[in-house]
């Protein structure tokens, strides 16, 4: 069968993009008026372009491809398994082997005891997931009253309605009447944006205590969970100080609710180790993965269970599934993703070589004048700009507006690098080298002297 190849001009291959693709999170007007990129094809950390550009990818897709591009590895595991077996449910009493092995392999690397499966087809649906196991958890132990779930306010986790509540992006809760009943948010753990004169120590401290403060608000008899990412990825790659989770962590455990770690991002090595829970000591009831489980290849995603929720919801009939729960060919591609993280080294050296060799580049970007931080967790890495490093000051334009521009400047060196308001944020492929580390150092660097260059032009530079 030949490949599938472009053999339209790009300016064609955008018409028609603009034509009939609802692009998510997009203002389709602007689609239509500028033009998407249109990538053609990948090999390891390099995207290609309709142009023929080479572009280092930055952000491993949409934080997922951790194994690289163009593993033939993967591809061979998804056309044996549709040869074998293309689909089947495992609704009514029913399995199959691709299910049953990621989900034996699942609990055996998956810490403490987590040991039961969920499946999904994304880490949206894995939290709607969540969301229905918890309420019906406490339900059925005679505490239906428990279903209120908290979560932070800037977490991402899923753009659905039930996902969508849960996290706590303002952009998100804007459109389709979210957040739902019963779902609150605490303040993020974010220092640089909002820790005023507080020291990062003691800042960390408060935003942790918010949990129980709201905890007592709502009630301990009402509240059933509370929902984080080990470290918030889609909200700017914001990394909490080190006294945040040890006090969370005592909370949950003072109140006995469930604590879900939402390691769709963090999850498969991303953090140096297989996920962000173990990184930062956490210890989850739920773990939430998806994106690195499949290195993207596939779409698959899960609930990870510990055995106690897992006792009381196997004891009942949990009225809830989707189509693809366990598809054979993305839990085939799944189990072959995760031999090669184990297999070829690739989560034990990103802890021991190339995430400290990233750190150090990384935190070099902290002496550029518009750089006011550097925060780096294994590989997802972000750095705060700003006018005045000093005061932490915002620029003299809407949030967001430079770091845009500074995107912009990073797409036309050949370099995803994306933004989250005035936030510049990476999450490379797990497998890049330290020579591919110094490309995207040395392009970071030329944006930003570029977008500054820009920037000052306008006049976004305060006085």
């Amino acid at each position: 069968m030949p490949a599938i190849t472009n053999h339209m001009p790009t300016a064609e291959l955008q018409a028609l993009d603009a034509a009939h693709h609802m692009h998510p999170f997009s203002t389709q007007t602007q689609v239509a008026e500028k033009g998407a990129r249109i990538i053609t094809s990948a090999d390891g950390c390099w995207l290609t372009d309709s142009e023929g550009e080479r572009i280092l990818d930055g952000m491993a897709g949409l934080w997922c491809v951790n194994v690289g591009y163009g593993r033939d590895e993967l591809a061979e595991a998804a056309a044996r398994q549709m040869k074998e077996l293309p689909y089947y449910n495992t609704f009514f009493m029913t399995s199959h082997v691709p299910a049953i092995a990621l989900a034996a392999k699942l609990a055996e690397i998956a810490p403490g005891d987590l040991n039961h499966v969920f499946y999904a087809g994304s880490g949206s649906e894995a939290n709607d997931t969540n969301l229905r196991m918890v309420r019906t958890y406490w339900a059925e132990k005679g505490q239906p009253e428990r279903n209120i779930i908290l979560a932070r306010t800037n977490g991402y986790h899923g753009s659905s309605v039930g996902s969508g509540s849960l996290g706590g992006m303002a952009g998100i809760h804007s459109q389709g009447g979210l957040p739902i009943p019963d779902i609150h948010h605490i303040p993020q753990p974010d220092w640089w944006s909002e820790g005023g004169d507080m020291t990062p120590e003691d800042f960390g401290l408060a935003r942790a205590q918010e949990l129980e403060k709201a905890i007592l608000h709502y009630g301990p008899e009402r509240v059933g969970a509370f929902i984080a990412e080990p470290v918030q990825g889609a909200g700017g790659v914001i990394v909490a100080p080190d006294t945040y989770w040890p006090e969370i962590q005592r909370i949950v455990d003072k109140y006995g609710i469930l604590l879900i770690a939402d390691e769709v991002i963090c999850g498969f090595g991303r953090t140096g180790q297989w996920f962000g829970s173990q990184t930062l000591n956490i210890k989850p009831h739920i773990m939430t993965i998806a994106k690195g489980l499949s290195s993207g290849y596939q779409p698959i995603g899960a609930s990870i269970v510990c055995d106690e929720v897992n006792a009381v919801i196997s004891a009942c009939e949990f009225n809830h599934g989707y189509t693809y729960s366990g598809h054979p060919v993305a839990c085939a591609v799944a189990l072959e993703n995760i031999r090669l993280l184990e297999e070829e080294g690739i989560v034990d050296k990103v802890g021991a070589e190339t995430a400290p060799y990233l750190k150090e580049k990384w935190e070099s970007l902290a002496d550029h004048p518009m750089v006011g931080e550097a925060k780096i967790v294994g590989m997802m890495a972000s750095i705060a700009l700003t006018p005045d490093k000093t005061t932490r000051a915002a620029f003299a334009a809407d949030a967001g507006t430079v770091g845009y521009m500074c995107r912009e400047r990073c797409f036309a060196n050949n370099l995803v690098m994306r933004h989250v308001g005035d936030r510049m944020i990476i999450s490379p492929p797990l497998v890049i080298s330290k020579e591919e580390i110094d490309i995207l150092i040395d392009r970071a660097r030329t944006s930003l002297d570029e977008c500054m260059a820009q920037a000052k032009e306008k006049g976004l530079f305060p006085a």
